[in-house]
């Protein structure tokens, strides 16, 4: 018995080769419109599928496939009651399907695209037939991605046919393909109906990039995903040039360091335990800001990751080699610095490159039985925002410090405050239960080296404690959100001490 192929694909990808392919195993090509055409040019023997029909297409080629001629041929089971009722209405089965469904996702990300250009890039047909076959995958093999059409001819000339874990394996790739698509039209539909608002069903997709040996624990099972859309700029592209394998940890790690690095103008450099900063610093170059970070803290920063702003040369990666680490992240490495860190065989280095993320927008955090999604924290406040609200005035070099302080306390886990001098940060309080006790562990930790240094906290003080616990210790200014109702008596009490006090405006709570 001879073996139909309905082709009819928007990606037209190795579609010569393939269908020539099946042509050559005794296939007959069934086939519409442009791929019909397209198939012709190259040389292949197509049956047109209005043949099949006995219906030409129409509305403009909005009705091609959608025929009993069709979709029985597709749906029918592979037992004598089905293959009869075929038979008796002079219906021949297909074997095998191909299509790829109309660019929706292509055509809404172009600029100044209409609802009715978008409306008309809605496949119907395509997905019936797919879903059709991928239902009925056990007699038909469906087929939705070009980069299968190889494997799929190899296998149909060693062996004749498709085993029935490969078709179930096609068939929930069908399956994928077509939820991911209507998925992208719903999406795009809440963002004309409620343009700037949350859609009332939130739809995200992963794709695997690798499975984790385990997550948090040994005993908690992991993976790695990509979400669906552009992912150029994020973690999720960097390459790994270097090292074991990424752990969760690692993984939540490094992005937590490649948000502060990212935040500096200048050549800048972060080392990270536990998601929050032991050590940060800008200089003049890039080795010089890496040996402050983590001069900040060395004790914590043993076994930490490292995160730079700047592609890593040589003296910084001579540097970062003196000590064990679990992971560097930056733009890029020279080759003379990939010299000196391949050495060290188990740390992990990972390439970022120099485009910055502008296509994730949200963040989202489950929990049980739902989930929580918002807008990534992106604003920072600039020099003209800033708000003096004591008497003292900051001079331009203490106004750049504590801008630098209120950078890197937008990171840290809440109650946070960072105490900072020279561009380097000295103490760092985080995740604390009240803020006088984080600014106690951030003092301790700079010791002497708070006296001229400035002190950022990520909320408002509740109390003037933290105020006047910094003021003893020596600090000379103090960058907070403010909006607290004892607001007046934390200004009074940086004035009482000659302090500079700074609002922002905002908070950056980091739970």
């Amino acid at each position: 018995m001879k073996k139909r192929a309905l082709i009819s694909v928007s990606d037209k990808r190795g579609l010569k080769e393939f269908a020539g392919g099946l042509t050559e195993l005794g296939y007959e090509i069934v086939s519409t419109g442009g791929t019909a055409k397209a198939l012709k040019g190259a040389g292949v023997k197509v049956t047109m599928a209005s043949e099949v029909t006995g219906f030409p297409e129409i509305l403009e080629g909005r009705v091609k496939t959608l025929h009993p001629n069709i979709h029985a041929g597709i749906l029918a089971r592979g037992d004598k009651s089905h293959m009869r009722q075929l038979e008796e209405l002079g219906i021949e089965p297909f074997d095998m399907v191909v299509v790829n469904l109309y660019p929706f996702k292509e055509t809404v990300a172009k600029p100044g695209v209409n609802l009715e250009e978008a409306i008309e890039n809605i496949d119907i047909g395509g997905p019936s037939m797919v879903r059709a076959a991928a239902k009925n995958f056990a007699r038909v093999a469906i087929i939705v991605n070009p980069a299968r059409y190889e494997g799929i001819l190899n296998m149909l000339k060693e062996d004749g046919d498709l085993d029935g874990m490969v078709r179930l394996e096609l068939a929930l790739e069908a399956f994928t393909h077509t939820a991911e698509y209507d998925m992208a039209i719903s999406t795009y539909l809440s963002g004309i109906m409620k343009p700037g608002e949350f859609p009332d069903t939130w739809f995200t997709k992963g794709e695997k990039i690798q499975k984790l040996r385990y997550g948090e624990n040994p005993h908690q099972q992991a993976a790695y995903y990509k979400l669906n859309g552009n992912s150029e700029g994020t973690l999720a592209q960097a390459k790994q040039l270097h090292g074991k394998e990424l752990s969760y940890n690692n993984i939540v790690d490094v992005q937590a360091a490649w948000n502060i690095a990212a935040e500096f103008e200048g050549p800048g450099a972060v080392v990270i335990k536990h998601t929050n900063p032991c050590g940060a610093a800008i200089a003049d170059d890039l080795c010089t800001a890496y040996k402050r970070a983590f001069a900040a803290d060395s004790i914590s920063a043993y076994g930490g990751i490292v995160g730079l702003n700047r592609a890593v040369d040589e003296d910084t990666a001579k540097e970062i080699e003196k000590t064990f680490l679990e992971a560097v992240i930056a733009p890029s490495f020279t080759p003379e610095a990939l010299a000196v860190l391949t050495a060290k065989k188990n740390l992990r280095l990972l390439e970022m490159g120099d485009k910055k993320s502008e296509s994730q927008e949200y963040w989202i955090e489950p929990v049980s039985g739902g989930f929580l999604v918002q807008e990534i924290d992106k604003v920072l406040m600039q020099e003209e925002d800033i708000k003096v609200v004591s008497q003292k005035e900051p001079d331009e070099e203490m106004l750049k410090e504590l801008l630098f302080a209120w950078k890197v306390v937008k990171h840290v886990k809440s109650n946070a405050i960072v105490i900072t001098g020279d561009k380097q940060t000295l103490g760092v309080g985080a995740g604390q239960m009240n803020r006088v006790g984080a600014a106690r562990i951030a003092l301790e930790q700079a010791g002497d080296k708070a006296r001229g240094a400035v002190l950022a906290s990520d909320a408002f003080f509740p109390f003037s404690d933290t105020v006047e616990l910094a003021a003893r210790r020596g600090i000379k200014g103090i960058i907070q959100p403010g909006g607290s109702i004892r607001d007046e008596d934390t200004i009074k009490k940086a004035n009482e001490y000659g302090l500079v006090m700074i609002f922002t405006g905002m908070r950056h709570f980091k739970h």
